[in-house]
């Protein structure tokens, strides 16, 4: 166990660490068999976005799903749904998100506490926390379908399979994937012009950026240092890093993996031209400008620091690609627009 000063975010899927709070708190950490078994179970369950079209197609007619339908989640299970799902509980905000951005609203039944987005999610019964889902309110919900993320959910769904309650992970890591799981959200839930509706405008969105930076040279690239919690970054590996070099940023902490705490003698030898920071839990940028010694860090000097809503940018949902133009135009405001 490990203490963080400070918890900003709550990270939905595949992260190593949790954050339920603006206080301390105990964070538990997965160990490197847990984490190396479940990275296995991810990679041989990837599904592309050309399979997910694929099975679409297989199992659509006139836009609407074809019933009993078959699909594998995030840990590998073969899930078959009879009918379209009626009663839903999303055990991560992004989730909601998605289901939300669906308009499956009305099939929403249960949501965690931190579900505050969009504002009507703040309205739907409460089943606990992320971690700490509370199974018997998830039980008074009376759903015929369970949605969460395969990391950090694990305990409480295989609680509820073991209670024949259907439960389907997803764990995307990149936007990419993240778009797969709305197209495959949308397939279950018999949602599929909506789904391609979201992923159309998120691919838009993606190829803006992409676009923007596409003429910016190695040589020019700026170096980029994200704080999303005081003293944490992220490092190569996460789709939070990915929303740096899609930027057409250098991530200097790339060359570790995962989400890690800083060392602010690297930050400072690293000299980052921009800096990213949260904003929605709190400022980070005087706690990031009065460090010792980082004065003399280009993006302090230059007053190139850029703060983000930390939900666009944590949450691995609809609104990545709006996080991702975000990240962007800090990087590049001369480019992207």
């Amino acid at each position: 166990m490990k203490k963080i000063l400070m918890v900003l975010l709550v990270f939905v899927f595949a992260f190593s660490i949790a954050a339920c709070g603006n206080n301390p708190s105990e964070v538990s950490e997965k160990t490197d068999q847990e984490q190396g078994t479940q990275d296995e179970a991810v990679e041989s369950n990837d599904t592309t976005q050309e399979e997910t079209e694929d099975i679409a197609a297989e199992n659509t007619e006139n836009g609407q799903t074809i019933y009993p339908l078959t699909v594998t989640d995030a840990s590998g299970n073969e899930i078959t749904f009879e009918e379209k799902p009626e009663r839903i509980v999303s055990l991560a905000p992004s989730v909601t998100e998605i289901l939300f951005a669906l308009g499956l609203d009305e099939n929403i039944v249960g949501v965690t506490e931190f579900d505050d987005f969009p504002e009507e999610a703040t309205t739907k019964p409460k089943i606990g926390g992320i971690l700490d889902g509370n199974t018997e309110a998830i039980l008074a919900a009376e759903p015929d379908l369970v949605i969460g993320g395969l990391s950090l959910n694990e305990a409480i769904i295989t609680g509820l399979a073991q209670l024949d309650i259907q439960v389907f992970t997803i764990e995307p890591n990149s936007i990419d994937e993240v778009m797969e799981g709305i197209q495959l959200l949308g397939l279950i839930t018999d949602a599929n012009d909506a789904a391609e509706t979201v992923v159309s405008q998120m691919a838009d969105e993606k190829q803006q950026v992409v676009e923007a930076v596409s003429g910016i040279s190695e040589a020019d690239k700026k170096k980029v240092y994200l704080e999303f919690s005081e003293g944490w970054t992220v490092g190569s590996g996460e789709f939070m890093n990915e929303l740096i070099e899609l930027s057409g940023g250098i991530n200097v902490a790339a060359d570790q993996v995962g989400w890690l705490q800083i060392s602010e003698e690297k930050i400072i030898e690293d000299n980052p031209d921009v800096i990213i920071y949260t904003t929605k839990y709190m400022d980070l940028k005087p706690v990031i400008t009065e460090r010792s010694g980082w004065s003399e860090i280009t993006a302090i000097k230059e007053d190139h620091l850029i703060g983000v809503n930390d939900d666009l940018i944590s949450r691995p949902g609809p609104r990545i690609t709006q996080g991702l133009l975000e990240i962007a135009k800090g990087i590049y405001p001369e480019s992207v627009k």
